[in-house]
């Protein structure tokens, strides 16, 4: 996480044979799959994955590799046009924009089925409970936070997309409307509803987009050189090795996929290229945006069981995960 202030494609070794899947160090009992792999098969160099439909339209992964790196990651994967799926954000609240909370901590609140952390936000370092939020942000159709021009600019975009998804699960990446000065209105003729956005957009129609620095060889350039590591092209905030969150769309708009990769508990963490280049390689993702990671980076899901939201992931921050601004969270029917 980065304080703000208002104002190489990855080669992944292909998944062979069947699948194991399991419930996480068996707490959840109802809705898991049954195939099974060898155990051996990670050993050599197969990457071992878990795979499940724990609630009608929800796909979740749970997948280590050794490739590029010791990495664990979680994918969610869901079916927008499946019966009950419905999507909310954060709502606003408190004397800035949200009170920040853990993302297990609002999926319990929501009773929702699935959540991720979403926006970047302001003040961090810090221990106030109310937050600004990062770029544009709507919850249940108002529209809270505006896009905007973060003063750290090597590593957040001027105006960064956001994805959007209306009241009738239409999902979009929508951008800033230039003519609107207030900036919380967008070009495309969709209808604002729940608007989650992170950095920048870093997968854009299957192509991996990570943004470059204004330099002599990149006069165009989104970000700006500098910060407290010098960051530049040669030595890109994107390229930093951590904890990532990243929300992306497949070319059909009809998947929504949301990922987390850990940097704790034997997990290393990954380049956010790295990301893009697995999302579109292996996940069918068209679109994505990275969302705040680090510490923040938080995956939750409800035990489908007994509906207890838990922390799927290994949070860099604490156990039961940083509290965050805002959180995405997805509600969908038992099986």
């Amino acid at each position: 996480m980065l304080r703000f202030r208002l104002g190489s494609p990855l080669l992944v070794a292909a998944l062979a044979g069947s699948i194991s899947v399991s419930p996480p160090e068996g707490q959840w009992t109802r809705g898991w799959a049954v195939q099974w792999t060898p155990p051996q098969a990670a050993s050599q160099g197969t990457p071992a994955a878990r795979s499940s439909q724990p609630f009608v339209g929800v796909t979740f992964i749970d997948r280590e590799d050794t490739l590029p790196r010791a990495i664990h990651y979680r994918v969610v994967q869901v079916d927008l046009a499946a019966d009950g799926i419905r999507v909310a954000l954060t709502a606003p609240s408190g004397t800035r924009e949200t009170r920040r909370e853990t993302t297990a901590a609002f999926l319990e609140r929501s009773r929702a089925q699935v959540a991720i952390n979403g926006h970047f936000f302001l003040p961090f370092p810090s221990d106030d409970a109310d937050a600004w939020l990062i770029g544009l942000a709507a919850s249940q159709g108002r529209v809270f936070s505006a896009f905007e021009t973060a003063e750290q600019s090597y590593a957040l975009v001027a105006d960064a997309p956001a994805v959007n998804i209306d009241s009738r699960n239409r999902a979009t990446i929508v951008h800033r409307d230039p003519s609107a000065s207030d900036g919380t209105r967008v070009r495309e003729s969709v209808e604002l509803w729940t608007a989650v956005a992170g950095s920048a957009q870093i997968l854009t129609d299957g192509r991996v987009t990570i943004p470059a620095y204004r330099d002599a060889d990149h006069p165009t350039g989104l970000l700006t050189p500098g910060g407290p590591r010098n960051y530049s092209n040669a030595n890109s905030w994107y390229d930093v090795v951590t904890a990532r969150s990243a929300i992306g769309l497949s070319r059909d708009r009809r998947t929504l996929t949301l990922f987390a990769v850990d940097a704790r508990g034997g997990s290393l963490g990954m380049k956010v290229g790295e990301v893009a280049a697995l999302l579109a390689s292996e996940y069918g993702v068209a679109d994505a945006l990275n969302l705040d990671g680090g510490g923040s980076t938080s995956l939750a899901m409800a035990d489908p069981a007994s509906g207890a939201a838990k922390l799927v992931n290994v949070s860099a921050d604490n156990p039961a995960g940083r509290a965050v601004a805002s959180s995405l969270v997805v509600f969908a029917k038992p099986r």
